[in-house]
């Protein structure tokens, strides 16, 4: 019998906690046919796995309903640690491939920004990008996904509530002419804690994509919690667009943290944009600069990850006072803020909005040129 034939047979048998089928999966080890009998050998995720009966079962079904075939033995083995990491890649890719339909157009860039851990900037950087970006005159919105701890609407200076509109979709709050999403504007107060669980993180961010009357945006921002949890994940499942740039200071301990969050990045298909460094040495006033949390780590990393170092933000005092008084420092000349503006460049350079990629936008162009000519 075609063993092609039996293959696309056992297509039919699905993982009923990944989704996907055993032979993509690369569970099927072998198939051999004798005679009308088949035997097949299929690895599974761990030894003692609970779908084992069901999927053996299905396995059966599927061979034994093809004419030829009149007896099945399924011979079940456990993966090793190479195998589970093969098979977990092919089972992200299909999730980020058959990712739900959110209200964020494809046509949107997104922009994660991301970090190992807490206290490198990251927020601030997500701030004073989102707003780099729109003072480069595009659209912009930006999505506090740091759902525990949100600080962006006191780094953008406002304390307005989201509201709902006709047709119950949540109505973003604008702020410096950006479309703004946080839980922080939600709770009754900046100390208001929230105490939810995983689940209920992947949740929220599932109804800021889906339940949000986002406009026609060109970036959006997202301002990740740090590490490599459920909102991590649920984003690299529902925006297959997303590409994520990478917060880090130069400290090496900063440095091989974040590297774990560009890891998880990758293993979910995710394109690592690049990455930025931040307090990356402070000048006094006498001109002289020190490294007070090292120097090369952002770089270093850089070079490890295969990506550019976007930006390298000096440790600033005006960061600091612009965030706390909703003035963000991109909008001034201090040494951070030029820093700041010059990454909003990098960003646009190194991805570029679509509509200046596609063929009608390179049309209208002409057609104004034209117009204008005339």
């Amino acid at each position: 019998m075609d063993q092609e034939r039996l293959l696309t047979a056992l297509r039919g048998v699905l993982d009923p906690e990944l989704g996907a089928d055993i032979v993509d999966l690369g569970m099927v080890q072998s198939v051999h046919e004798h005679d009308g009998h088949v035997t097949v050998g299929v690895a599974l995720t761990v030894a003692a796995c609970p779908m084992r009966d069901q999927i053996e079962g299905d396995v059966r079904r599927k061979l034994l309903a093809l004419d030829g075939v009149e007896a099945v033995q399924v011979e079940t083995t456990s993966m090793d640690a190479q195998q589970r990491a093969e098979l977990m890649a092919v089972a992200r890719k299909r999730a980020r491939e058959n990712a739900e339909e959110t209200r964020i157009p494809a046509t949107t860039r997104v922009v994660a920004v991301a970090s190992g851990k807490g206290g490198v900037g990251k927020s601030s950087t997500s701030v004073n990008l989102a707003v780099g970006l729109r003072d480069l005159g595009f659209r912009v919105g930006l999505l506090d996904a740091d759902i525990w701890g949100f600080s962006v609407p006191r780094m953008l200076g406002t304390d307005e509530h989201l509201s709902a509109g006709d047709d119950k979709l949540i109505i973003p709050a604008v702020v410096n002419g950006i479309e703004v999403v946080s839980t922080g504007l939600i709770v009754e107060t900046e100390d208001t804690a929230l105490m939810w669980r995983g689940l209920m993180l992947s949740k929220a961010l599932e109804q800021f994509l889906k339940q949000v009357s986002w406009g026609p945006l060109d970036y959006l921002v997202i301002d990740l919690p740090p590490g490599t949890g459920d909102v991590q994940m649920a984003l690299s499942r529902m925006l297959p667009q997303a590409e994520m740039v990478v917060v880090t200071t130069p400290q090496a301990a900063a440095q091989k943290v974040a590297a774990r969050v560009a890891d998880m990045a990758r293993r979910s298909f995710m394109p690592i944009l690049g990455v930025i460094e931040n307090m990356a040495g402070f000048t006094c006033d006498h001109g002289t600069t020190y490294a007070l949390f090292g120097e090369g780590g952002g770089q270093a990393l850089a070079d490890g990850l295969g990506v550019p170092l976007l930006g390298s933000i000096p440790l600033d005092a005006a960061v600091v006072s612009g965030g706390d008084r909703g003035a963000p420092v991109v909008r001034t000349d201090t040494p951070a803020g030029l820093a700041l503006r010059s990454l909003a460049d990098r960003i646009v350079e190194a991805l570029p909005p679509v509509d200046g990629e596609s063929c009608t936008g390179r049309i209208a162009r002409l057609v104004d040129d034209l117009t204008a000519a005339d």
